[in-house]
């Protein structure tokens, strides 16, 4: 199950920027990961936004805002394109809630960190790998 969290200083983030960003970046990272576009998908895919206080960020260089986009997948769950493809989408997507154009690219961040097998768990249980793509291969809507 992807999770994806946002961290941006407060009011770095357009004001519609700031309303869409978590449901444009689990809906990336849902579509990179490769999961059916099923309601029980799209619930699973949770997405943070973390929102610092002011001042609370800056290089060693300049207090600029930047942006740290963290994901969290199951090992495995992404090949070399996809983690590529997610990475470059993210920071699209963050580009634009902020309002910020191609050139500003390098300050965001995009963290992918994967989950080793078997140390995931929801519902009371360990939730492995094979299980979510058995479940999405059953679930699939456009396959």
């Amino acid at each position: 199950m992807p999770m994806i969290r946002l961290t941006t200083p407060t009011g770095a983030l357009t004001e519609a920027g700031r309303d869409s960003v978590r449901r444009e970046l689990a809906e990336v990272l849902l579509r990179w990961e490769g999961a059916p576009d099923t309601v029980f998908f799209r619930a699973q895919a949770w997405s943070y936004l973390v929102e610092l206080p002011e001042g609370a960020q800056r290089t060693a260089e300049d207090d600029v805002p930047r942006f740290l986009v963290e994901v969290t997948v199951p090992q495995g769950a992404l090949s070399e394109r996809r983690k590529a493809g997610l990475v470059e989408e993210a920071t699209r997507t963050v580009l634009s809630a902020a309002g910020l154009t191609p050139d500003d690219a390098l300050r965001v961040w995009v963290l992918v960190n994967e989950q080793p097998d078997g140390t995931w768990g929801a519902g009371g249980a360990v939730i492995r790998h094979a299980d979510l793509a058995a479940l999405a291969k059953g679930q699939r809507t456009d396959a």
